[in-house]
């Protein structure tokens, strides 16, 4: 009776963790590394949204963190991240122009077509 308790409570557990997860597989964590070379994007931050091929809002937790939606968390190490980015500074070096938003409804992708390289 009571490893029957025991065993539906650890596999509930198990669940519950594996769930958590898969929800935080695949979320637009990023660091910006010192050097191009090190980076898997290369990121330029235009002045206007007209400009952008992605909208971007910083999240605070990494929590908050989306799906390649344009919220971004920067973490503190490389290893934390999904994509390690470089910020140019030409407009003609980039992978990805940028802008970014002051709200999060605000996020989001204008150029679908370079969608791929943040996946």
């Amino acid at each position: 009776m009571i490893t029957d308790k025991i065993k539906k409570m650890k596999i509930g557990l198990l669940m519950t963790l594996f769930l958590f997860m898969l929800g935080t597989a695949n979320a637009q964590k990023v660091y910006t590394v010192d050097y191009a070379s090190q980076a898997e994007v290369k990121v330029f931050e235009v002045k206007y949204e007209s400009q952008a091929d992605l909208r971007v809002f910083k999240v605070k937790y990494e929590s908050q963190a989306g799906k390649n939606d344009g919220k971004w968390y920067f973490t503190k190490y490389s290893s934390q991240a999904k994509k390690k980015v470089y910020f140019v500074k030409y407009e003609s070096q980039a992978d990805v122009k940028i802008f970014y938003v002051d709200y999060e409804s605000q996020a989001g992708w204008k150029n679908s077509a370079k969608k791929s390289l943040m996946d």
